[in-house]
């Protein structure tokens, strides 16, 4: 999915930037709807302030995550910390079904005796955290591929749904009288957080395996290496992700033997059809003639 545009000067702001506003704002709309729901006995409206209070703890460990990404590469951690990013991204996914658990847990128990709720402080409360949280998802966007500063967004994006069906659910409440549309709305917006939540864990964790991308097959990688004019063969070719947008290949090509002297030629053609057509940038191809015999697992 494509990403919105971010309109004037937020979308020139740095990711770091825009992240940490977005934490300062998470962090006022969470002790308002604290206060709010309090004050309304509204357990949507405390849910979303859970949620929020979580997210907040999900955006701080999505700064960090940037922080430590930016960690230049050593003897020790070679490719760097990139990974670290993928690593907050599987906690805060983990962190949103555990809220998305006890949310539903707690609406359970409200449907068997629905409490009175005070439905004007609640839609009012929800009011102010959808402007705030709208504003957050706009400093948010434009993330494109990064999943951790995408799992930032999610989080937002999963407020945003939250204050606005509070609102929802506070104007039928008023108009039919039925209080369990409160825990009913809570449950709601568990299941639209374990949709989020899923997502992320899923790409993080085919990361951390180290599986072939999204969109990139290995057979038409294959394919495309062995159609190089002097290549007569491909094997052991492997793809995977550093982190998201970070794609890495490694490989042995079999050259035919009148092409053994082109062999640097051989390979920066290779490199240059990979950067173009796949956007794999980080290669490792191993050069191997016809009558070479593998020593050790080819996989």
């Amino acid at each position: 999915m494509t990403d919105p545009v971010v309109p004037g000067r937020l979308r020139d702001r740095p990711a770091a930037l825009r992240l940490l506003w977005a934490i300062l704002i998470t962090a006022a709309i969470m002790i308002i709807e604290i206060v709010g729901g309090y004050l309304s006995n509204s357990l949507a409206l405390l849910s979303d302030a859970g949620h929020m209070f979580t997210d907040l703890l999900a955006l701080g460990l999505c700064y960090f995550g940037i922080w430590a990404a930016k960690r230049p590469a050593s003897g020790k951690a070679s490719f760097g910390y990139h990974r670290v990013e993928i690593l907050v991204a599987l906690a805060n996914g983990s962190i949103l079904v555990l809220v998305a658990c006890v949310i539903v847990y707690k609406a359970v128990g409200r449907m068997v005796h629905p409490p009175t709720v005070e439905v004007f402080t609640m839609m009012a409360v929800a009011g102010v955290g959808l402007i705030a949280n709208g504003i957050s998802v706009m400093l948010l966007a434009g993330s494109g591929r990064n999943l951790n500063l995408r799992a930032a967004r999610w989080h937002v994006l999963g407020d945003t749904l939250s204050s606005l069906g509070v609102i929802l659910g506070g104007g039928l409440i008023w108009l039919t009288g039925w209080l369990i549309i409160d825990p009913l709305l809570s449950c709601t917006i568990a299941v639209v957080i374990v949709i989020g939540a899923f997502g992320l864990l899923k790409e993080s964790v085919d990361v951390l395996l180290e599986a072939t991308p999204r969109g990139i097959r290995l057979h038409d990688i294959s394919r495309s290496i062995g159609e190089v004019s002097g290549i007569a063969a491909v094997h052991d070719l492997h793809v995977w992700s550093i982190t998201t947008g970070m794609i890495a290949l490694s490989g042995h090509v079999v050259v035919n033997a009148g092409n053994l002297s082109e062999t640097d030629d051989l390979l920066n053609r290779i490199k240059m059809m990979l950067k173009q057509d796949f956007k794999i940038d980080h290669t490792t191809i191993q050069v191997e003639s016809e009558s070479y015999d593998e020593v050790g697992q080819i996989h």
